[in-house]
Formats: C-alpha cells, sequence, structure tokens
C-alpha cells in the first residue's frame, strides 16, 4: 500500500497546481520576473517596498512602500495597503461579504468622490484567520474599478469580476480568472 499524504492535513494537496511544479502551459520566465505558477498553495504574504498608489477620479486615495502582495498559485498577487497609508475618509462600509478559505470573512469599501461613488472597490479583512493575521486592517483594491500602480507601472486588472490580482510586467501565467481557468 502506498503511503499517501491525507489533503486534510494540508489542504494544498486538493489543488493539482500548488506552486510544487509548473504546468506544461505556463508561460516562460525571462530576467526579472516570475510565473505565477511558483506561487504557493497555500498563498505567502510578502512584503514589497515599491511605491503603490491608488486614485479614483484623479484623487489619490492611498500610497504606501509599506505593501503586502499575496501570492497565491495562478493568480497575479493582490496588494494589501496598510490602513495608515490610506485615505479612510472616502472609504464607507458596503454591503455584503464573502470568504476566503485562507483569509477569512472579507469586509467591502465604497470608495466616494466628488465626482462619485465606487461601489464595492475595496475590501479588507477585520478578522482574518490565523495565518493571515499581517493582512488585518490592509485594504484591497480591485484594480479594474479604481487605477493602481506600481513604482510608476499602470497595473493590468486580473481576469474575471469577482478577482482582485494586479497584473505587472514582472509576471508571467496564464492567470486565474480567464475564461476555462474555473478549475485552477
Amino acid at each position: 500500500m502506498i503511503d499517501r499524504p491525507d489533503p486534510r492535513n494540508d489542504p494544498s494537496l486538493m489543488w493539482r497546481w500548488n506552486g510544487r511544479e509548473r504546468p506544461p502551459f505556463a508561460e516562460p520566465t525571462g530576467p526579472g520576473q516570475e510565473s505565477v505558477w511558483d506561487y504557493p498553495r497555500p498563498p505567502k504574504i510578502v512584503t514589497d517596498g515599491r511605491e503603490v498608489v491608488v486614485t479614483v477620479d484623479g484623487v489619490e486615495i492611498a500610497r504606501t512602500r509599506r505593501a503586502l502582495r499575496i501570492c497565491e498559485t495562478a493568480s497575479p498577487p493582490t496588494f494589501y495597503l496598510p490602513p495608515d497609508d490610506v485615505d479612510r475618509t472616502r472609504l464607507v462600509p458596503a454591503r455584503g461579504t464573502s470568504r476566503c478559505e485562507w483569509k477569512g470573512l472579507a469586509s467591502y469599501w465604497t470608495i466616494v468622490t466628488d465626482a462619485g461613488r465606487h461601489e464595492m472597490a475595496a475590501w479588507s479583512y477585520e478578522r482574518p484567520l490565523d495565518d493571515a493575521s499581517e493582512i488585518k486592517g490592509h485594504l484591497a483594491f480591485y484594480p479594474n474599478r479604481v487605477e493602481c500602480w506600481v513604482d510608476g507601472e499602470r497595473v493590468t486588472p486580473q481576469p474575471g469580476r469577482f478577482y482582485g490580482g494586479w497584473i505587472t510586467k514582472e509576471l508571467t501565467g496564464p492567470f486565474k480568472g480567464e475564461p476555462g481557468t474555473e478549475g485552477w
């Protein structure tokens, strides 16, 4: 009999692709690039000292060099910004929540400027699960609803309506969220 690890003890074993090896369809990396297929599942939290800026309607909502990136297999990183580096006066709680198996219960935020309201443009984990405690109170922003920049590069939104990953030139995919990726 073969002794196989129990996926109940290691959730990453429930997934075919979990950062331990790249799938044959992964795009190659070039100098200075990272493949989202090398990111682990469960995800890891990585500090990022690059300048991150979030704007909407020409209004700066956040600026930091203290972002945290959540890197998870198949997805571009999601950037979480410290609450002290976000203009919280522009945020109002939005209706609804969602649950992440790795991070816990997410709360959503609407951004308000003189030009209008941007519903559910940001989210946070106010009481994250223990393994994600570093992101408590940090804000993440949907780059398809606001403008997000990393060291002067405009971020491309992750495909799909639900995902909030930030695609920058140093990443290779393909990325979860594109048609046909539901099983990743």
